[in-house]
């Protein structure tokens, strides 16, 4: 219950920063390169409801495919903007939410959990497609991906890239 109350005052406290502070792009390891011609794409929309309508992305070991991330919300963006963002297996997920969420300036990507980032989009608000270029672990596995807009985590805004 400690960690509930701990993980909803983050929000709350993430809410009320909300148009605060810098609009600065995410971390530049986030950023990958184009795809390569032909590379497949996968397509994920999000809304008002805080979830993705994709929840399970497969993908070989080492593929490289791009992400693209489209808000069909009607919210403003600083109320309500959504990305994608692939973690490394093992990361405390609930950890990096709580930390997400006191990160605007980073585009909701805490400075702690930057190593466990595999790829991440930028914001993306309503109308608006992001993209990222993700380059699938070579490791077997299953891999979260979540939106870490705020609050969006915990209602249940996340996926899994299994690695097979």
């Amino acid at each position: 219950m400690k960690n509930v109350c701990a993980y909803l005052g983050a929000i709350a406290v993430g809410l009320v920063l909300v148009g605060a502070g810098s609009t600065a792009p995410a971390a530049a390891q986030t950023k990958a390169a184009p795809a390569k011609a032909g590379a497949r794409v996968v397509k994920i929309m999000a809304d008002d409801t805080m979830k993705f309508d994709l929840a399970t992305i497969e993908a070989k070991p080492g593929e490289v495919f791009e992400v693209q991330l489209t808000s069909k919300g009607t919210l403003p963006k600083e109320a309500m903007a959504h990305n994608f963002v692939l973690l490394a297996k093992g990361t405390d997920l609930n950890a990096f939410a709580m930390e997400a969420a006191m990160a605007k300036a980073t585009n909701y990507i805490p400075a702690k959990f930057k190593a466990s980032v595999i790829a991440a989009t930028d914001m993306a608000g309503p109308g608006e497609t992001v993209k990222v270029t993700v380059t699938a672990p070579k490791v077997a596995g299953s891999y979260p991906y979540l939106c870490s807009f705020s609050g969006h985590f915990l209602t249940g805004m996340k996926g899994t890239l299994i690695v097979k």
